[in-house]
């Protein structure tokens, strides 16, 4: 089997890495090659047996897709994007990268079934964003997509010719509705969730944080670990199953940035919980009004997706994963 990362380098991509090299099997298959691709070249991983490329390149340029589907992986798993954050500062790149990109990927992969047949599984990682105020709680699955970012309009977009591509019979495409993924380890990116994260990863090795939003804030959060399990589910799932509603919201925890400072504090202590300082940041506050407090996600439940079930349980799994398994 030969899989291509696209977004390697992201943290997801590099955790996804790992877990398909350490395990050297997908669903059964043997993992015989790998293609890592990023604007800025992927590290190739260590103790891989198979084949290994790595590859900086922008498929949001023309061509480039056509390089990267040109040698036929069997599975594409699509991470690639512009954060939130940075998305709606910057309008052009956003719909660059998230929109345009996608769709050169897609067609590239189009232009190959056309030729003879080829026909590869998708997994495109979409987001929670695609969904907006106002908003019930817990959202059902069938819930219409009203995106109040251009992030999620542009995730949004993409489940639509995710659909569309896969009803045409040239490739056979899953979206995954990423929560936000919580506790992200390494340097804080441009997503305006990156706080969710940063009240605990920081006050965890004696940092200080910044809270930009009140802690009646509630949101849908799962873990990096869990993250990755999501993609590599839907790499094998048998896809008849979802119909032609390609995309779904996965499990996750909801919880309020208090309850997360609680689950901290039990963690970690007093101490920890006081090195969260309070500094309101009036876009994110914004944003952070019209995003989903939650979902049933009964139709990925069924399926066979599986989170964390509280937020004592995330953090649990960033230490054992990040902290070498104690404080």
């Amino acid at each position: 089997m030969h899989i291509l990362v696209i977004g390697a380098a992201g943290m997801v991509g590099r955790k996804l890495t790992q877990r398909l090299v350490s395990e050297g099997v997908l669903h059964g298959k043997p993992v015989d090659a790998l293609t890592l691709v990023d604007v800025i070249e992927p590290e190739a991983p260590a103790g891989y047996a198979g084949k290994v490329t790595t590859l900086a390149s922008d498929f949001s340029l023309p061509g480039e897709a056509e390089k990267l589907i040109a040698t036929r992986p069997d599975v594409i798993f699509h991470l690639a994007a512009i954060v939130s954050g940075e998305a709606e500062l910057d309008f052009d790149k956003g719909y660059r990268i998230n929109l345009d990109g996608t769709r050169y990927l897609f067609d590239a992969i189009r232009l190959e079934n056309q030729k003879d047949g080829y026909f590869p599984r998708v997994v495109f990682t979409s987001s929670i964003a695609v969904v907006g105020a106002p908003l019930p709680y817990p959202i059902p699955d069938d819930f219409h997509l009203t995106p109040l970012t251009s992030y999620g309009t542009q995730k949004a977009m993409s489940e639509l010719l995710l659909a569309d591509y896969s009803r045409r019979g040239f490739f056979d495409g899953i979206g995954i509705r990423l929560p936000t993924v919580c506790i992200r380890p390494g340097k804080p990116n441009k997503a305006a969730s990156g706080f969710f994260s940063g009240i605990l990863r920081e006050p965890l090795v004696g940092q200080e944080a910044i809270l930009p939003v009140s802690e009646d804030v509630r949101h849908w959060h799962t873990s990096p670990r869990s993250a990755v399990g999501f993609l590599i589910h839907g790499a094998g799932l048998d896809l008849s199953k979802l119909g032609w509603r390609r995309s779904l919201s996965m499990p996750g925890v909801s919880a309020t940035v208090g309850e997360q400072i609680e689950a901290l504090r039990r963690a970690a202590g007093e101490d920890a919980v006081k090195l969260i300082r309070r500094q309101p940041d009036e876009m994110i506050m914004n944003m952070v009004a019209g995003w989903a407090p939650g979902f049933e996600a009964k139709r990925a439940t069924e399926l066979g997706f599986t989170s964390e079930k509280n937020f004592d349980e995330i953090i649990q799994v960033h230490i054992e994963d990040e902290l070498g398994g104690k404080l």
